[in-house]
């Protein structure tokens, strides 16, 4: 039946240049010793006609105090067709804000050494800008200028290479 209806659906979507995204379940595989025993429902259809698969999780709470007000979340590319495939992904999703911008800021900024991190502490240009992630983006918002600076210098590095 999905076999059918995708086959189907997939001239249509390329003519009409849609994007068409499907939100699937995991499921156990029963008594599998070796590989992954978790597997989408569904069929081997959905798998086939993707162009690219995604496996979204969420590894930690972040914390305002008690209240929850997002999550740390990784992806892995499980299938692309039209970039490489097999990358990971980890950011911040914020509830009511989506991704967080000052989160990526300060981790490509501490990929790229544009931003030390010295056990908890995190330094720019020698200042230290201050104690945990969370402490480290409320310094940044409070500061747009200096997080412009940073992400300035980032995308120079990134293009640079």
């Amino acid at each position: 039946l999905m076999s059918q209806a995708l086959r189907k659906l997939t001239g249509t979507i390329s003519k009409t240049n849609c994007t068409v995204i499907f939100i699937n379940q995991l499921r156990e595989k029963i008594g599998v010793m070796f590989g992954n025993p978790e597997t989408t429902t569904g069929g081997n259809a959905l798998k086939f006609y993707a162009s690219v698969r995604l496996d979204i999780r969420r590894s930690t709470q972040i914390k305002d105090g008690e209240h929850v007000i997002g999550n740390r979340t990784k992806v892995k590319v499980v299938k692309n067709k039209v970039a490489p495939p097999f990358r990971v992904a980890e950011f911040d999703i914020l509830y009511g804000e989506g991704i967080s911008k000052l989160g990526e800021i300060i981790d490509l900024g501490t990929q790229y050494e544009v931003i030390q991190k010295s056990g908890s502490w995190f330094s720019y240009d020698g200042t230290k800008l201050g104690q945990g992630r969370e402490g480290v983006k409320a310094i940044l918002k409070d500061n747009p200028e200096l997080a412009e600076e940073i992400e300035q210098k980032i995308i120079a590095k990134l293009q640079n290479g």
